[in-house]
C-alpha cells in the first residue's frame, strides 16, 4: 500500500495557471510561488459571483481521537466528488502548523487519493504566511519592550500588566513561561513573559477575520497590551505599531491557490487551531471561493463543539456567511474508542463499544440542529470496519432522520464520496433557513460562556477561578463585554477533561482565566489544563522526517 507522500508524488500536477483558469482568474493577476502555488488578489473576493446562488458547505466531525477521523480528507474528497458530478467546486482549508507536523498530529493536507498538492511544500514553509504572522506579532513584542526601556518616548507601561507574549511556529514547552530582559540595563527591563504557538497568535486570528487591508490595520491597532502605571489601557495603536505590522502582512493577507490530487481548486489560507483559537481559514479565502465557485467546501478544526461552533458564532457573524449544509464526519474506530475500547484493539469488531460510544455522534448531531442547520453524516470507512459495525452507525443516523453515507475518499478519491456529494447537493438545495447564532453579543460574558458550555458541551455548570473573576472585572472596566467568545478547551472531550470520552454528563467546566483578543473581536476563556504552547510528544514525528541527496523528503504524513 502506498503512503500519502508516495501517492502525492505519483500524480502529475497541473500548472497553477490551469487551476486559476478554471476559476476565471486571469494569469496576470497571480503572484507565483513556483509552478504550482500562487497567491490571488484580494479583488477576487469582491468580484460578482460567477454562479447564481453559490453554496457553502461546512465539514466538521465528532470529538477527535488518536484513531483519526479524516475531516480534511473528507473535505477534499467531497469537493472532488462534486466536480465529478459536474459541479464547479473548490475546497478551502487552513494552512498546517509546523508544531503538529513535527509533533504528534502530522500534516494537514488530507491523505490517500484525497490530498492537496504539493503536500511537502504546504506542510512546511508554503508561501511564508506563518513566518509573516510570526514577524508581525514579535515586532509588537519588541516595540513593547523598547517602549518600557525608553526614557524620552515612553508610554509608562507597567511591565506587570503586559499580556502580549511572543510566538513561534513550533511546539516548545520550555518557552511557555520565562523572564526576558536579563543581562543589565542595556538589555531591557526584566519581566515575566513567554511564548505561544503561532497558530494561537491574535495576529493569526486577525488575519483570518479581516475583510481587507484597512480592516486588518484597524484590528491590529485594537490589540490590547496592558496598562500604564496610571492604570490607563494601552493598545497597539498607542505604540503606532499597527501600520508596520500590516506592512509585514501585505502578502500574507492574500489567499493561496493550489490544487487537489484530482485538480480541484484549493484555497489554503490561515491556520488558527480550534482548541485555542477560532479554528477556521480566512474570511477572505472563503469569500473568494464563494465568488468563483458553485460549491465551496470548507472545514472547521477538531469537533463540532470547537471549530464549527466558532465558525458559526465568530466567523459567520463577522463575515455575514451562512452554510447551506453541514457534513459531520465520523468513524467506526473513533466511536469504539469513545465507547471505551483501547487504541490497540480498535481493529477488532466490537458492537458493544460502538453502542457505548455512539452518544458522541448523537450530541454533535444535536448541536448542528441547535444552529438551525441540517446535518449529513459521512462515515469515513477504514479497512478494519465490519459490515455489522457500519450498518449499526448507518441505522442510528437513519433513525435520527439524518442522511448518511459511507465514504472511502482515502482509497478512491472523489469516486469514494459520490453518494455523499449527491446528499450534500440535495441538502443545500433544500436549505431555506439561515443559521441561528448561539448567543447574542449583548448578553453578559458569563451568559455567553454558560450558553456554550451547557448547550454545546452538555455541562451542568461553569465554575470561575479567582483569576477568571478578576479578568471579568478588567474586561468590564475596558468596555469589552460585547465581544464574542472563543473557548480554549481540550478537543478530546466534550468536557474540559480529556479523559471523559463519549457523551459525558453532569460535569462542570472550569474557566481558569480569560484572555482578551480585542483586535480579533473575541475573548478567550481558558478551561481545564489547555495550553497555548503545546509540547512535543516523547517520540516526535520529526524523528521520521528526512531528505535525500536529490531533495526528496520522506516521513511527512
Amino acid at each position: 500500500m502506498k503512503t500519502d507522500i508516495e501517492i502525492a508524488r505519483s500524480i502529475r500536477m497541473q500548472p497553477v495557471t490551469a487551476i486559476a483558469e478554471r476559476l476565471g482568474i486571469c494569469t496576470d493577476d497571480l503572484e507565483f510561488y513556483g509552478k504550482y502555488k500562487a497567491k490571488v488578489p484580494l479583488s477576487c473576493k469582491s468580484a460578482p459571483p460567477r454562479f447564481k446562488d453559490p453554496k457553502l458547505i461546512l465539514v466538521s466531525a465528532i470529538s477527535p481521537t488518536p484513531a483519526g477521523e479524516g475531516k480534511t480528507t473528507v473535505s477534499i474528497g467531497l469537493s472532488q466528488a462534486l466536480n465529478r458530478l459536474g459541479k464547479h467546486a473548490s475546497v478551502v482549508l487552513r494552512e498546517p502548523s509546523l508544531g503538529p507536523v513535527f509533533g504528534i498530529k502530522g500534516g494537514a493536507t488530507g491523505g490517500g487519493y484525497s490530498q492537496v498538492l504539493p503536500m511537502e511544500d504546504i506542510n512546511l514553509h508554503f508561501t511564508g504566511d506563518f513566518a509573516a504572522i510570526e514577524k508581525a506579532h514579535n515586532l509588537l513584542a519588541a516595540l513593547i519592550d523598547n517602549n518600557i526601556q525608553s526614557k524620552h518616548h515612553s508610554l509608562r507601561l507597567d511591565p506587570r500588566t503586559i499580556s502580549w507574549k511572543r510566538v513561534m511556529d513550533m511546539n516548545d514547552r520550555s518557552l511557555r513561561k520565562l523572564v526576558a530582559g536579563l543581562g543589565g540595563t542595556t538589555s531591557g527591563v526584566p519581566r515575566e513573559t513567554g511564548f505561544d504557538i503561532t497558530a494561537a497568535s491574535e495576529v493569526m486570528a486577525i488575519l483570518c477575520l479581516a475583510n481587507d487591508i484597512q480592516d486588518l490595520k484597524q484590528r491590529l491597532g485594537n490589540i490590547f497590551i496592558g496598562y500604564t502605571y496610571d492604570k490607563n489601557p494601552v493598545y497597539a495603536r498607542d505604540l503606532k505599531a499597527h501600520g508596520a505590522m500590516a506592512a509585514l502582512l501585505k502578502d500574507a493577507i492574500k489567499p493561496n491557490l493550489v490544487q487537489t490530487l484530482e485538480g480541484t481548486p484549493a484555497f489554503i489560507h490561515g491556520g488558527p487551531f480550534a482548541n485555542i483559537a477560532q479554528g477556521t481559514n480566512s474570511v477572505i479565502a472563503t469569500k473568494t471561493a464563494l465568488a468563483l465557485s458553485e460549491f465551496t467546501v470548507t472545514e472547521a478544526g477538531f469537533g463540532f463543539d470547537l471549530g464549527a461552533e466558532k465558525f458559526l458564532d465568530i466567523k459567520c457573524r463577522v463575515a455575514g456567511l451562512t452554510p447551506n449544509a453541514v457534513t459531520l464526519v465520523a468513524t467506526v474506530r473513533a466511536l469504539k474508542y469513545h465507547g471505551g475500547k483501547s487504541l490497540k484493539t480498535l481493529h477488532e469488531s466490537d458492537l458493544n463499544a460502538l453502542r457505548n460510544g455512539i452518544g458522541n455522534l448523537q450530541k454533535h448531531i444535536e448541536n448542528i440542529r441547535i444552529f438551525n442547520l441540517a446535518p449529513v453524516v459521512a462515515i469515513n470507512r477504514f479497512t478494519s470496519d465490519t459490515p455489522e459495525e457500519l450498518d449499526f452507525v448507518k441505522r442510528f443516523c437513519e433513525e435520527a432522520g439524518v442522511p448518511v453515507s459511507i465514504v472511502d475518499v482515502w482509497g478512491k478519491g472523489g469516486e469514494g464520496a459520490l453518494e455523499l456529494a449527491e446528499m450534500v447537493i440535495r441538502s443545500s438545495a433544500a436549505c431555506c433557513t439561515k443559521f441561528r447564532p448561539l448567543y447574542g453579543l449583548d448578553e453578559s460574558i458569563e451568559q455567553k460562556i454558560e450558553t456554550i458550555a451547557r448547550k454545546i458541551y452538555g455541562a451542568e455548570a461553569v465554575d470561575y477561578t479567582s483569576k477568571a473573576k478578576a479578568n471579568l472585572l478588567k474586561i468590564a472596566d475596558l468596555g469589552l463585554e460585547g465581544l464574542a467568545i472563543c473557548m480554549a478547551k481540550t478537543q478530546k472531550s466534550l468536557s474540559d477533561n480529556p479523559e471523559l470520552l463519549g457523551r459525558p454528563k453532569d460535569f462542570v467546566i472550569t474557566v481558569r482565566e480569560i484572555e482578551i483578543a480585542a483586535g480579533a473581536g473575541f475573548l478567550i476563556p481558558i478551561t481545564g489544563d489547555i495550553m497555548r504552547m503545546p509540547g512535543l510528544p516523547e517520540e516526535p514525528a520529526s524523528e521520521h522526517i528526512d531528505i535525500d541527496s536529490e531533495g526528496n523528503i520522506t516521513g511527512l504524513f
